[in-house]
């Protein structure tokens, strides 16, 4: 004698299948999200030429990488609190979700309005500054240093302008009064027996300003940044209408 399949108890196991699937789907959408993000904060941060060390002294770049960091963590737990809502069918932890991530997607978005914001002051001017107040010397353990001695090796260049930014009035000269330069911008294809006369201005050195190649260099980051912010936050929308979705379709 065949067993009638009860047609209520079918239901409710293809229901729990599609719940389980919308789960997972959540889950994978916002795991997806904060790996984006967390790969960003942590490539700025171990980075050893990263953008951050040449601006030190803006604590709002410090702050913004951390907040990348922070918020690709809080994504990336949110996608369990999702697919747990979507499985239970529970419209508490669904609308909680949601709320969540409305915070973290107009967090970003105001993240994203700074940075390219923060790209209209990348100017002559800025970088001038802050050369000027925290370079130290071609021998100096500073990361903000080291970071500039690296640009200006690699692009064969002095300065953001020319070799008079380090001045009087700079931490470089400061610190280092019997040059006129610091060793990075003598000329390489002199001998190293000049290198005595070329800080002291008797020989020639790199006169061309970093400042197209520092532009250039962060912009980089700024392009890179702006595109997976652009990822990220389509990812957060496609998945605040997805738990909508689910919370109107739950009964």
């Amino acid at each position: 004698m065949l067993m009638r399949e009860d047609p209520e108890i079918h239901g409710a196991g293809r229901g729990f299948d599609n719940s389980c699937e919308h789960g997972e789907r959540l889950s994978k959408l916002h795991q997806l999200g904060g790996a984006f993000l967390l790969g960003l904060g942590v490539w700025v941060m171990v980075d050893p030429t990263g953008f951050r060390e040449i601006v030190a002294a803006n604590s709002l770049l410090f702050t913004g990488v951390y907040a990348i960091l922070i918020m690709g963590g809080m994504l990336f737990l949110l996608g369990f609190l999702g697919c747990c809502g979507a499985i239970r069918e529970n419209k508490c932890l669904l609308l909680i979700f949601f709320m969540l991530i409305l915070v973290i997607f107009l967090a970003e978005l105001a993240v994203a309005i700074l940075a390219f914001i923060f790209r209209e002051h990348l100017t002559r001017d800025y970088f001038s500054k802050e050369l000027k107040a925290h370079y130290q010397g071609s021998n100096s353990s500073d990361v903000f240093t080291s970071t500039w001695n690296t640009i200006m090796s690699t692009f064969d260049c002095c300065g953001v302008n020319s070799a008079e930014d380090f001045d009087d009035r700079s931490l470089f000269k400061r610190l280092n009064p019997n040059s006129l330069v610091p060793d990075i911008c003598c000329q390489r294809n002199h001998p190293i027996s000049s290198k005595q006369e070329c800080l002291k201005g008797l020989m020639p050195i790199r006169n061309k300003g970093c400042y197209s190649a520092v532009v250039d260099y962060f912009e980089t980051y700024i392009y890179l940044a702006g595109a997976l912010a652009i990822v990220v936050l389509t990812i957060e929308l496609f998945a605040m209408v997805f738990a909508l979705c689910l919370f109107r379709g739950i009964q």
